[in-house]
């Protein structure tokens, strides 16, 4: 492959990308990154990619999609380069299948397209969710069992989108799970000073927090992108969490893997540090799925609904530390990340 590709560490793992594919020839690959990989000084490194492809037997179309035109309540831009062997039909990008709402109401957002629906919001997304400030429990855990009139209330608010979370979305053709129903998970509380309590409250739904720099949702509005934050190696910086629409906090890792199209019956470590990091480097599901289904379609495959109900893994690795996990997989020690230095900027270090 291309020489600046190949010796540019940062790209390392698209080089590995390359490699798998050109090795197992499969007729399709989706390659997700981040949309800056299509601007800038990064567009050589794109276009060495998409003409090494070229070379090698596939045609390869790039496209940044947003996440908010596939049914995600938040706005999230990606790079996905959809690849076809040369002797098939070609995958194209799949097309918005919402009208999404704006960040907060007034604000831009692209033309509508006719015919297609409203996309969720932010309260949509939400707002079934209990006050977790009511479950003193979650200040020593990440999962509390609801009591059944929570349960009532939740059924009782929930929107269509929230429906789909919870009971399954008929869309998805995946493996109906069996998981408890009542229990509230990844719903760990952070515990924040008065200040930033008075600060959060004193900020406007669709504002940014001065301070801070915490963008408030607007219930009305869509989430701003979910952020990883950085590993170990570079400072293990939190990104700066949205701050809930109604309440005085920032958002909890269920919140946002609801803003981010995730089932309730999929759990994420219980560290909100690994949770909220899990969630920022994942793909948002619903543009995944309709990623896949644009293959399927160039395929010609027909869809196949499993009715088979399956259980849930095995919940302790959710608890697991980095150094746990890397003996139970016999990991090399080379391969495992250094200790988090418990480190982050001072106006987050506030809040």
């Amino acid at each position: 492959m291309g020489k600046r590709l190949i010796d540019d560490s940062r790209n390392r793992l698209v080089f590995d990308f390359f490699r798998l594919v050109s090795a197992l020839r499969p007729r399709y690959f989706v390659m997700e990154n981040v949309p800056g990989m299509a601007a800038g000084g990064h567009t050589a490194i794109l276009q060495n990619f998409l003409d090494e492809f070229e070379r090698n037997g596939y045609v390869a179309a790039p496209k940044v999609l947003n996440a908010a035109d596939y049914g995600v309540p938040q706005l999230r831009r990606r790079l996905i380069v959809m690849g076809s062997r040369e002797d098939v039909a070609a995958a194209c990008h799949p097309k918005p299948r919402v009208n999404p709402l704006p960040k907060r109401p007034g604000a831009r957002t692209r033309m509508e397209i006719e015919g297609l629906p409203k996309g969720p919001t932010v309260w949509q997304a939400i707002g079934d969710l209990p006050d977790l400030d009511r479950f003193d429990a979650l200040l020593e855990t990440d999962r509390v069992r609801l009591p059944k009139s929570d349960l009532a209330a939740m059924e009782r608010k929930a929107s269509s989108y929230a429906v789909s979370m919870r009971d399954g979305d008929p869309d998805d053709l995946s493996h109906r799970r069996i998981w408890d129903r009542q229990l509230l998970t990844s719903s760990a509380r952070t515990v924040h000073t008065e200040v930033s309590v008075r600060r959060f409250a004193a900020t406007p739904p669709g504002e940014t927090e001065p301070i801070s720099r915490f963008y408030r949702l607007h219930p009305r509005g869509l989430c701003n992108t979910l952020r990883a934050g950085t590993g170990s190696e570079r400072g293990a910086y939190t990104s700066p969490r949205p701050i809930h629409p109604k309440l005085p906090r920032v958002l909890s890792v269920r919140e946002a893997a609801r803003l981010h199209s995730f089932p309730d019956w999929f759990q994420l470590h219980s560290t909100k540090w690994h949770g909220f990091r899990q969630i920022g480097n994942a793909v948002a599901p619903r543009m995944g799925r309709s990623v896949g289904e644009a293959v399927r379609e160039a395929l010609e495959a027909e869809s196949l609904r499993p009715t088979q109900a399956v259980a849930l893994g095995n919940t302790e690795l959710l608890t697991m530390t980095m150094t746990a996990a890397a003996e139970r997989y016999q990991a090399a020690q080379g391969d495992i990340p250094a200790p988090r230095e418990r480190f982050v900027p001072r106006a987050q270090a506030a809040a």
